[in-house]
């Protein structure tokens, strides 16, 4: 297809300007959270190999090693699908949730590093990014099964959620497609106030973030909450110049074209953003730090 992939027309900086006053009054309050070494991001993101049943095993021995012990740590089996859902939770002090998730199967050509191993190997460090501190949010990190097969996994858990569960769940974020260039959003199917929530935190991180709408290319995982009302977020990576190479869905999708120092940077926004979501969902909170 010709340019699928447009620019959004709402400008994030702009959404910035409306954020600020999360800021105001409240100096004395830090969001803190504990960042792995790019070392340990690119060793995960490295452990790709495999076919999807063995991905789903890596993720689990991942998560287990960054400290998700038995009692938090689960396979959710999902009706139409040979493989679970891998799920790691991390309870808060209140009843509300944040859900961070990634798929973490491929497709049988290439190596499926970009698309989705580059989100679901984030997963385990993004939970140690948050654990270290008392969150009043408990946040439960999904890695899902065969989102290639139709959102197979997502569509299940989602489809699972009571009403309670629902109204309770105060985000979703969802990251797909990662390391191709700086940190994009979806716009147009993700929330305004979780993307303006982005913008911010990522310009008090002087960390480049721009809305790059793809719904031409396809679907993803956190349509199937956003379905359901849940507020929703998708952070990817893909431009046009990387979607005119040819990368997903081919023998191109390798370890060796992923940009690891967006990659990183990636990271490092995505982790300062769930703890900073974590006090914005209860009032004004100041801005993260590290």
């Amino acid at each position: 297809m010709d340019n699928p992939i447009a620019r959004s027309s709402v400008r994030l900086t702009v959404v910035v300007a409306a954020l600020l006053y999360f800021a105001v009054g409240v100096t004395s309050q830090n969001v803190r959270y504990n960042l792995d070494s790019r070392e340990v991001v690119e060793a995960r993101l490295g452990k790709y190999g495999g076919n999807n049943q063995q991905r789903e095993m890596t993720l689990r021995q991942m998560f287990s090693e960054a400290g998700c012990d038995e009692k938090h740590l689960s396979e959710q089996p999902v009706k139409g699908s040979k493989l679970p859902n891998v799920v790691c939770v991390l309870p808060g002090s209140s009843d509300k949730v944040i859900i961070v998730g990634a798929h973490f199967d491929r497709v049988s050509d290439g190596d499926g590093v970009v698309d989705n191993w580059s989100g679901a190997s984030l997963l385990p460090s993004l939970y140690e990014a948050v654990r270290t501190e008392p969150r009043k949010h408990t946040y439960i990190f999904i890695g899902f099964t065969d989102e290639e097969k139709g959102e197979v996994g997502s569509r299940f858990y989602a489809q699972q959620m009571t009403k309670e569960q629902i109204a309770a769940t105060d985000a979703m974020v969802n990251m797909d497609t990662l390391g191709l260039a700086p940190t994009e959003v979806w716009t147009s199917h993700s929330d305004k106030r979780l993307t303006g929530v982005l913008a911010y935190v990522a310009k008090q991180l002087d960390v480049p973030v721009t809305g790059v709408n793809v719904e031409q290319v396809g679907s993803t995982d956190s349509e199937q909450f956003s379905n359901r009302k849940v507020p929703s977020i998708t952070i990817h990576s893909l431009t046009q110049k990387s979607w005119n190479a040819n990368i997903l869905h081919t023998s191109k999708d390798k370890l060796s074209v992923m940009r690891l120092d967006d990659y990183y940077q990636t990271y490092r926004l995505v982790g300062a953003y769930i703890a900073f979501l974590d006090q914005v969902a209860s009032g004004p909170a100041a801005a993260p730090t590290h």
